[in-house]
């Protein structure tokens, strides 16, 4: 332990900062991964009540990576990142979703042609 003052307030400080730091990280990554969640959900039986659970969800994702990135928890880039990660995975799970219908149809359509 240090016997200095203010190298024992740096050392308080600094596991203040520890605390708070996983905190945001933690909430960060959970919210993340009810959006994922919420998604795949979307993804398997879109309908309206889903629809609105995911842009609920990414709302309060964004909301806490700004937050996190405004109290220096995270770097700039790295909030961006994890945001534009969440979108990625909606659009994927979204043309995945779309492409199937039409790959069954193009499949049939070939069949019929063929005989």
């Amino acid at each position: 332990m240090a016997n200095i003052k203010s190298a024992i307030k740096r050392i308080q400080i600094a596991e203040r900062n520890r605390l708070r730091n996983k905190s945001y990280k933690s909430a960060v990554r959970t919210l993340m991964k009810k959006y994922f969640t919420a998604v795949e959900n979307y993804a398997a039986n879109p309908t309206e009540e889903l629809k609105q659970e995911v842009n609920l969800r990414m709302s309060k994702a964004y909301s806490k990576i700004d937050k996190a990135v405004k109290c220096g928890v995270l770097h700039k880039n790295n909030g961006s990142r994890k945001k534009s990660r969440l979108v990625r995975f909606y659009k994927r799970h979204l043309q995945i979703d779309s492409k199937q219908p039409e790959s069954s149809e193009t499949s049939e359509t070939n069949d019929s042609l063929a005989s």
